[in-house]
C-alpha cells in the first residue's frame, strides 16, 4: 500500500498515527479499501509506511473506536466502511482525481487585521485573523485558502501555533467546535498573493469554494476562502450512508 507518508514531516504536522489513520480513513471513504476486504498484516504494513509496528497499530485503534476496522482474532483487520466518520478532516472536501489522499497545510502568514466590510458577518470582534497557507494532499500542491477567524476567540496568534488542521486547533486550543459549515462552489481568478508553488498564474480561473462556518453554539466564527486546481484535485461531499 503506498501512503505518501514516507519521510515528509512539517512542524505543524500531526503525529505520525493519526496521519496514518486519517489517510485509510480517506481511502477507505473513496473507495480504494473496499468493504469487508482485510488490510495487509501489520508488519507488512510497517514497512510500507516506514514507521514502526507500534506506530501503526495507534493509528489502527483509531480506525477500530471509528468502527472503520474490525480485529479477528488470528485473522487479521477487515475493513468496515461507513460514512458518518469524524475524523480530523471530515470537513475538508478536498481529495485527489482518484480519490483520497493526506489533505497537509503550509502556512503563509498570519494577521490580525480589521474584517473587511465586504465580507458576510461572523463574530462578534470588529477584528479577525487571516490566515493564508498553502494546501497539498500526498506532497502535491493543490489550492490555497484564506481563512478568517473571528478575533474575539484568542488575542495573539502565531504561524509556530497552528497544526495542519485548524479545527482541531480550535477545539484543542480555543474550545471552539465547528459543528457545521456551508459551502459555496464556483470559479474564482487567483489572488495576487499566491504562492509560486500553487502553480498557476495570477487571475488565472481556478476552483473556488467559499465557507461559512458555525460553531456547535450556532454562531458564526469562520468564513475561509479557497482556491483549488481542478486539474488536480475535486470536491467530495459524500451523502447518505452509501
Amino acid at each position: 500500500m503506498s501512503n505518501g507518508l514516507g519521510g515528509y514531516e512539517t512542524p505543524s504536522a500531526l503525529p505520525r498515527y493519526v496521519q496514518i489513520s486519517e489517510t485509510l480513513i480517506r481511502e477507505i471513504a473513496a473507495g480504494h479499501l473496499a468493504d469487508g476486504s482485510r488490510l495487509p498484516p501489520e508488519r507488512q504494513m510497517a514497512v510500507e509506511m516506514e514507521v514502526s509496528v507500534g506506530t501503526l497499530r495507534k493509528a489502527l485503534d483509531l480506525l477500530v473506536d471509528q468502527k472503520l476496522l474490525e480485529r479477528i482474532q488470528g485473522s487479521g483487520n477487515y475493513v468496515r466502511a461507513r460514512q458518518d466518520v469524524n475524523s480530523v478532516y471530515s470537513m475538508f472536501r478536498l481529495e485527489n482525481v482518484q480519490g483520497g489522499g493526506l489533505p497537509t497545510a503550509q502556512v503563509l502568514s498570519v494577521d490580525r487585521l480589521l474584517k473587511p466590510q465586504d465580507f458576510p458577518e461572523f463574530g462578534a470582534s470588529v477584528e479577525g485573523f487571516r490566515i493564508r497557507r498553502l494546501r497539498r494532499l500526498d506532497k502535491i500542491p493543490m489550492a490555497i485558502e484564506e481563512i478568517w477567524l473571528d478575533g474575539g476567540y484568542i488575542e495573539t496568534l502565531n504561524a509556530s501555533d497552528l497544526s495542519d488542521s485548524l479545527y482541531l486547533f480550535y477545539r484543542q486550543q480555543l474550545g471552539l467546535v465547528i459543528g457545521h459549515a456551508e459551502d459555496r462552489i464556483g470559479v474564482a481568478n487567483v489572488p495576487e498573493w499566491a504562492p509560486t508553488e500553487f502553480d498557476h498564474d495570477v487571475g488565472q480561473a481556478v476552483g473556488y469554494i467559499e465557507r461559512v462556518s458555525w460553531s456547535q453554539a450556532g454562531t458564526r466564527a469562520e468564513y475561509s476562502r479557497t482556491w483549488f486546481d481542478y486539474n488536480k484535485a475535486r470536491y467530495i461531499s459524500r451523502l447518505g450512508k452509501g
